[in-house]
């Protein structure tokens, strides 16, 4: 992991795997504020960095400005807690097939009534037809 903000810039854009200019252009700033950054070792503006971290949501401040934790906000998000939200999202899901099944239970044995129903209907019409 780089130790200076300028290092750590670079890192970002390696990880993008764009180029400088390409980089200069998202943060809306010239190309030549980006070269003088790495070339003369210019500490980026307060402009560079809040706009690094507008158009980049998932970049971590805290990575960016101290070079602690991880570079990606979602790399912060540990293992644990990506399993027990997976683990609830798959006892929602479950819980909701378990209705949907319900459901076309129900409206399968409704659409059954039905029918009997107008079997009984046609019946009734046809005797009184009859008489």
């Amino acid at each position: 992991m780089e130790s200076t903000i300028n290092g750590r810039i670079r890192e970002f854009i390696n990880y993008l795997d764009i180029t400088d200019s390409a980089f200069a252009k998202k943060i809306g700033v010239t190309q030549s504020v980006i070269a003088s950054m790495f070339l003369r070792g210019t500490e980026p503006s307060a402009k560079v960095i809040s706009s690094i971290l507008a158009v980049f949501d998932d970049i971590s401040a805290e990575w960016l400005l101290r070079g602690k934790g991880e570079m990606l906000i979602s790399a912060n998000q540990s293992k644990d807690e990506n399993t027990e939200r997976i683990s609830r999202l798959v006892d929602t899901i479950a819980t909701l097939q378990g209705t949907i099944n319900e459901q076309l239970k129900t409206i399968q044995a409704l659409q059954e009534k039905e029918r009997r129903l107008n079997g009984e209907l046609a019946m009734l019409k046809n005797e009184r037809n009859a008489k």
